[in-house]
């Protein structure tokens, strides 16, 4: 799936959630992998992208992302 599909699948189903507040949680999940955390997918991911895989656990539901407020009400 493209990237372009999974952030719009994942904005979707969240609609509280912002291209800000994605752009942070796949920058999060980055740091998590590269510092050795076990990827939550059943895929080889030594060849891809690291923000990739992020995005892609958070579209599979696989990562979830809580801590944003909604201060608009």
């Amino acid at each position: 799936m493209r990237i372009e599909q999974l952030t719009a699948k994942i904005l979707d189903a969240n609609p509280n959630m912002d291209n800000y507040q994605l752009a942070i949680a796949v920058a999060k999940r980055s740091d998590q992998l590269l510092n050795g955390a076990p990827s939550k997918l059943n895929i080889d991911s030594k060849n891809i992208k690291v923000a990739d895989v992020a995005l892609m656990e958070i579209a599979e539901g696989l990562v979830v992302v809580k801590g944003f407020i909604d201060t608009e009400k």
